[in-house]
């Protein structure tokens, strides 16, 4: 019998009906957490989630709408409470997919807003409400989802941004709740799901690949996603008590595939003293870089 990691926990996963957060939603369940599903659109696949967990005798109830509207994300966060006792466990995972081919180019404000609605308003809401209660119980582990978007090479706009923030959040989160006992940690997901399957998508990686934007290898990963059950466990290790010590990480899962970014690192070109007065020329900068083989 598998060891309940998450025996008494209490959790919220969002955009937990299919896909990436289903699959987690279902792991958390299966290590004993009990746990809060959340939809914006399909009633249906979010009953039949619920339903799954409650058939092998765990606890769940679903929420349908949308975390990027504050008052709703902060519902969720009081369902678990009331529900269950407490919060927990946060994992974020609701997202959208960019139009198809969107870029800076063309992409239509309202577009743009909406990613950014769900990916970060939509993290920030939720982490908003459920930090000041783990803090005060001392004890809570947000897990939150970026994508390799947020290095650019996926194309688009509003999704890289919105990943991107999202990463910048939780590190910013990490460092606030560290005293208070709480982690925080980022995951980059690998896995098959409504964003990364169809026609579109695969014309969309293999566009990106010809251009240059997209390398090889990250165009096969791409193309050949693995079932979303394989990633969950990583997203379950990181809301357990195995992963105490970790906080302020970004891991990127696919498949049997763990890795770790290294975070961003700072190189160091140049120095002039500026109390002497004089500001750097441009000709100096372009001599220093030329010298860092930059230029």
């Amino acid at each position: 019998m598998k060891t309940q990691h998450l025996a008494g926990r209490n959790a919220v996963v969002t955009g937990s009906s299919m896909g990436i957060g289903r699959a987690v939603a279902l792991e958390l369940a299966r290590h004993g957490a009990n746990v809060v599903l959340n939809s914006s659109s399909s009633a249906a696949a979010l009953a039949q989630t619920v339903a799954e967990i409650t058939a092998t005798g765990g606890r769940a109830i679903g929420r349908l709408g949308s975390v990027a509207e504050y008052d709703f994300a902060g519902s969720l966060v009081a369902d678990c409470v009331g529900e269950f006792g407490a919060i927990d466990i946060l994992v974020n995972v609701a997202g959208i997919a960019e139009p198809a081919g969107s870029s800076i180019l063309d992409i239509d404000p309202a577009d743009w807003r909406r990613q950014i609605d769900v990916h970060l308003h939509g993290t920030f809401n939720t982490c908003r409400h459920a930090a000041p209660l783990m803090a005060a119980q001392k004890r809570g582990a947000i897990v939150n989802t970026a994508s390799h978007a947020l290095l650019g090479v996926f194309g688009g706009t509003g999704y890289a941004a919105g990943k991107g923030g999202t990463l910048s959040l939780s590190w910013a989160i990490a460092r606030e709740l560290a005293g208070h006992g709480v982690r925080c940690n980022v995951v980059c997901p690998g896995a098959e799901s409504r964003l990364s399957t169809g026609p579109e998508y695969e014309a969309l990686i293999a566009g990106l690949n010809a251009r240059g934007i997209l390398d090889d290898r990250m165009r096969d990963a791409a193309l050949n996603p693995v079932p979303a059950r394989f990633l969950a466990p990583a997203y379950a290790f990181l809301a357990s008590d195995l992963a105490q010590d970790i906080n302020g990480k970004l891991f990127s899962v696919a498949g049997g595939y763990v890795g770790l970014f290294s975070g961003l690192q700072e190189q160091f070109l140049a120095y002039k003293d500026h109390r002497g007065g004089e500001t750097w020329t441009l000709e100096e900068l372009a001599g220093q870089i030329a010298r860092a083989g930059l230029a």
